[in-house]
């Protein structure tokens, strides 16, 4: 029993679909959405399909790139203006881990606010990972690590900035996100990264719907392709260990979401307060676990907001 909850109530607290009438619409959405962003994406030259930053077949990302915005600044001397300087891009990198209990969903359906992102100048990137019951829940972890120092390692071949690192994640994608806070990054970059030093690597994160005590999923149905032991409960809850990476976190939620999806993120900002984290925390009215994370790809949604000003970009 966890916090006096009976099977059928936990079962329920950590089933999002509990609280909506079909599941299949918002996954449908993710499809469509995703599938429209990288087939123009693909027309446009603006997408890498498929780069492998790992030895398994699962190992692999997308990486959608800036649409160049020009801007043109006049350079006057003696009140005439003689010549222009062309200003690009600002190199920073949004990287989406995607959610679905660790053992759904894939970078396929998870590239639906890569556009939204482009036409602000930035780099996104959506991460593939390998999936429950084919991994352990600490294999996914250590593949999302290797992922990011990969991105890391390549920055300036794909020209963007390894010290302008973003992290946002749904669901299970908001739990590995808060997981690399706990990683030692010293043991995973390679020494020519050229991140500087004396300052987080990553530069901030936007949590959405996460859990962060993974202890009440061992008796629940989500466990049975997981397969969690003791162990792994205990390593891979971030609300377990003190965090040593800090940075700016954003965390959100929708109103019609469980409570105890609601307690996890309360609980795990409350924590990090704690050590004086720069946090921004809202229950998204209107939204529910699903539809929630969608925002990403409207820029005048409040989510979207917060993810920009933490990049310091312009709306």
């Amino acid at each position: 029993m966890y916090k006096k909850f009976d099977d059928a109530t936990l079962e329920r607290e950590y089933s999002p679909s509990s609280c909506i009438a079909d599941i299949n619409v918002y996954l449908e959405q993710y499809v469509q959405h995703s599938k429209e962003v990288t087939n123009r994406a693909i027309q446009e030259n603006s997408v890498f399909m498929d780069l492998s930053y790992g030895d398994c077949v699962d190992q692999v990302l997308d990486l959608y790139l800036p649409i160049k915005k020009t801007i043109i600044k006049p350079i006057y001397k003696e009140n005439k203006c003689e010549t222009s300087q062309k200003i690009t891009n600002t190199k920073k990198l949004q990287i989406y881990i995607h959610g679905g209990y660790w053992q759904e969903l894939s970078k396929a359906e998870s590239s639906f606010a890569a556009r939204n992102f482009q036409q602000h100048d930035c780099y996104f990137a959506v991460l593939n990972y390998s999936l429950a019951p084919n991994a352990s829940l600490t294999e996914i972890v250590e593949q999302n690590r290797q992922a990011i120092a990969w991105l890391a390692s390549v920055a300036d071949q794909y020209g963007f900035d390894a010290n302008e690192i973003y992290l946002s994640g749904s669901s299970a994608g908001a739990h590995l996100a808060m997981m690399m806070l706990l990683t030692p990054w010293q043991n995973y970059l390679k020494p020519n990264v050229p991140v500087r030093k004396n300052t987080p690597f990553i530069k901030g994160i936007c949590a959405v719907s996460g859990i962060y005590d993974i202890t009440p999923l061992v008796n629940t149905s989500i466990n049975q392709a997981l397969q969690l032991s003791e162990e792994e409960v205990q390593t891979n809850s971030p609300i377990f260990h003190d965090v040593t990476n800090v940075c700016p976190v954003i965390f959100a939620y929708g109103d019609n979401e469980t409570a105890e999806f609601k307690r996890q993120t309360s609980e795990m900002a409350t924590k990090l307060k704690q050590i004086n984290f720069n946090l921004q925390q809202n229950e998204i009215a209107g939204r529910n676990h699903f539809d929630v994370i969608l925002d990403l790809a409207s820029p005048h949604s409040w989510l979207c907001q917060q993810v920009f000003k933490q990049m310091n970009i312009s709306s």
